[in-house]
C-alpha cells in the first residue's frame, strides 16, 4: 500500500493513533480500529480493522518522503506474516533510505516496474534463483544455510538450465538434471546424480521447487511446478527412500586414540592442532574452526560457544582440559586474526572444514574415518570404561534433548562434573 497524503490528511490520521504497550504476544490482541504507533521505532504502526469474520492486523511505515517532501506511508505486510521484530528491522532499513535521500515507496514501485518488465520479457532460470535467494535470506537462520543454497544451485543447476527461461523449462528437463552424471576427482563416472549422492540430490530438487513456486508468484510461470514430485518427478526417479545409503559418521574405536594421536602430532600445523582440539574437547568441526578468543575464559579454563554458533541454539560452555590448554597458550603467540584457527592460504578469517579432512587423508591407516567422528569414539569410551551418569555425557556433546521430561530435570550444565570427565579424557588419550 503507498499513499501519497497532504498535510491536513497526515494531520488527521495522526489524531487516530493511538500509542499502546508494544509486545509480540499482546499485537494479536488488540481491537481497537485505527493506527497504533510502536514506542521504539519510530514511523511504525500497527494498523487495526474489522474485517470479514475477525480483526485484520497489518503493519504501516510513515515517514517524509526525501524527494517530495510530503508524508507518505508503506504497507510492510499483515501480523501474521511480519512478526514485530521483523517489522522493527524492516523500518529500521527504512528510515536509513530516507537518510540517505532515497523514498522507499519511489524503490518498491521502481522494483515492481523491473518485475513486471521481467514477466514481460521473460527471465532465466539463474537470474530467478538469484532474485529468490536474495529475498529469502532473511528467512534463514545463518549465512551458511544461503551459501548451501547457493552452492548447490551453482553447481548441479545453473550450468543444465541456468540460461533456460523458467517458462520454457519442463519436468523432463529437471529429470535429467538430477540424473546427471557425477564425476570422481579421477575423471571416473561414479553414476547417476540422484542414484550416488541421493541426500544433496533431494535437497537440490528441493530448492529448485522452491525457486519455482517464487516464479509462480511472481508470474513469471503458470501451471504445474515442473519440480514437484507428486505426479511429476515421482513418476521418473527411483524413490530416494530406496536408493538413499543411510550411515553413521565412521568412528575409531576408542582403543585406538592414543596411537592415532600420537601420528597426528607429527603432522605439524594449525590443521593439526584443530582437529587436536576437536578430538580433546569433543565438540563439533564448525565449532572448533569457528571459534573466536574473545570466547575463551583460560584463567578458569572455559571456552564458551555463543548460541548462534551452537545447533540447538543454547550457548554451551565447553571445559578445557590440560592439553587442550596447552594447545590454546601455544596458538596464542601465533595469533594473527579473530580465529583461534585462521586459514593463511586462502586469506580466510578461518579454515575450512576441509582442512581437517585433508589431515585425516594424510594419514593412510585412519582415512577411512571423519573428524565428526571421534564424538563417536568420546561417547563410546565414556559409556564403556567410566561411571560418568549418561546425562553428563550428553551434557559434554551439548546434545539435544527430546525427552521433555529429561529436560526438565537437566537445568545446569554439571560443568564442575564435566571438567573431570574432559581431564579423564586427556588421561586417557596421552596416559597421563
Amino acid at each position: 500500500m503507498n499513499k501519497v497524503r497532504d498535510h491536513n490528511a497526515w494531520g488527521e490520521v495522526l489524531q487516530e493513533v493511538k500509542k499502546i504497550s508494544f509486545t509480540a504476544r499482546g499485537l494479536s490482541s488488540i481491537t481497537t480500529p485505527g493506527y497504533h504507533a510502536d514506542p521504539e521505532s519510530r514511523g511504525l504502526y500497527i494498523q487495526v480493522f474489522k474485517g470479514v469474520a475477525d480483526y485484520r492486523r497489518s503493519w504501516i511505515f510513515r515517514y517524509t518522503s526525501p524527494t517530495l517532501l510530503k508524508r507518505r506511508e508503506m504497507g510492510l505486510g499483515s501480523l501474521d506474516s511480519r512478526s514485530l521484530a521483523e517489522a522493527r528491522k524492516a523500518s529500521l532499513d527504512l528510515r536509513k533510505m530516507v537518510l540517505e535521500g532515497i523514498d522507499p515507496a519511489e524503490e518498491r514501485a521502481k522494483a515492481r516496474s523491473k518485475v513486471t518488465s521481467a514477466i514481460h520479457d521473460g527471465i532465466t532460470f539463474a537470474k530467478a534463483a538469484e532474485l529468490c535467494i536474495k529475498g529469502k535470506r532473511s528467512e534463514w537462520k545463518n549465512a551458511k544455510h544461503a551459501d548451501q543454497w547457493e552452492n548447490t544451485i551453482a553447481t548441479f543447476v545453473t550450468p543444465k538450465i541456468g540460461k533456460m527461461r523458467v517458462d520454457q523449462i519442463n519436468t523432463s528437463h529437471i529429470a535429467k538434471l538430477l540424473e546427471q552424471e557425477i564425476k570422481k576427482k579421477s575423471g571416473e563416472v561414479e553414476g547417476p546424480f540422484w542414484n550416488v549422492r541421493t541426500e544433496t540430490a533431494t535437497r537440490v530438487r528441493q530448492r529448485i521447487e522452491v525457486i519455482f513456486d517464487w516464479c509462480k508468484a511472481h508470474e513469471y510461470i503458470k501451471g504445474d511446478n515442473p519440480a514437484r514430485l507428486k505426479g511429476a518427478l515421482a513418476h521418473l526417479l527411483p524413490k530416494a527412500n530406496k536408493i538413499q545409503k543411510k550411515s553413521h559418521h565412521p568412528a575409531l574405536p576408542f582403543q585406538q586414540i592414543s596411537e592415532f594421536m600420537r601420528e597426528l602430532r607429527t603432522k605439524g600445523g594449525f590443521s593439526a592442532l584443530a582437529l587436536e582440539f576437536l578430538i580433546l574437547t569433543a565438540t563439533r568441526t564448525s565449532e572448533v574452526l569457528n571459534a573466536k578468543w574473545d570466547e575463551f575464559d583460560i584463567k578458569n579454563r572455559v571456552w564458551t560457544i555463543p548460541a548462534e554458533r551452537m545447533k540447538a541454539g543454547k550457548a554451551h560452555r565447553v571445559p578445557l582440559n590440560t592439553r587442550a590448554v596447552e594447545i590454546y597458550e601455544y596458538l596464542s603467540k601465533h595469533r594473527v586474526n579473530e580465529s583461534l584457527f585462521p586459514s593463511k592460504r586462502y586469506n580466510k578469517e578461518n579454515m575450512s572444514n576441509m582442512s581437517l579432512i585433508a589431515i585425516m587423508k594424510r594419514m593412510p591407516a585412519y582415512a577411512q574415518y571423519v573428524p565428526h567422528g571421534f564424538r563417536s569414539t568420546f561417547r563410546d569410551w565414556a559409556a564403556e570404561t567410566t561411571d560418568y551418569p549418561n546425562e553428563t555425557v550428553e551434557l559434554a556433546l551439548a546434545h539435544t534433548i527430546k525427552n521433555k521430561s529429561e529436560a526438565a530435570y537437566r537445568r545446569q550444565d554439571q560443568l564442575e562434573k564435566r571438567m573431570a570427565l574432559m581431564g579423564d579424557w586427556d588421561s586417557f588419550i596421552n596416559h597421563r
